[in-house]
């Protein structure tokens, strides 16, 4: 039986997943959604194996906040590749398909909020919201950026 989309429960810091609801509330409100464009985004700059190395320091950092996610199965497909990728410049220890799954996110969240939210307003065709909800709601990442580590 095919499914449309796959359930899955990522692993983020609180302030990331109030970033990720402040991008999703001036988007419409789908967390899931955001999510998924942040990966569409991410997931192809992670090429080689080099580019593995900002994944791997994600990995690394502690993680509290569970958030659970409903993701089309095409976008689903490309996670036990990338946690193969993740695995082998990793080692066994990185994890599962999920792991993959939160470090692309939270790679992809430590970026600037507000160059977030006009990203996605592009890709959205201008919906309404975007820079202005994240800057009033107040979420801004206070967390050093992963790839500058």
């Amino acid at each position: 039986m095919d499914c449309d989309e796959v359930m899955l429960t990522v692993r983020i810091t609180a302030g990331e997943r109030a970033l990720l609801r402040a991008l999703a509330r001036g988007h419409g409100g789908d967390v899931s959604e955001v999510a998924v464009d942040g990966l569409l985004e991410v997931i192809p700059a992670l090429h080689d194996d080099a580019s593995v190395l900002p994944l791997r320091r994600v990995l690394a950092r502690p993680a509290p906040c569970a958030v659970t996610l409903w993701l089309p199965s095409p976008v689903a497909d490309l996670l036990p590749l990338l946690g193969e990728r993740i695995a082998r410049t990793a080692g066994p220890a990185a994890g599962p398909a999920s792991a993959a799954l939160s470090a692309a996110l939270r790679l992809w969240l430590a970026g600037d909020g507000a160059v977030l939210a006009d990203g996605l307003r592009r890709i959205h065709g201008g919906c309404a919201g975007g820079r202005d909800a994240v800057v009033r709601s107040g979420a801004a990442r206070s967390e050093p950026a992963y790839a500058a580590a």
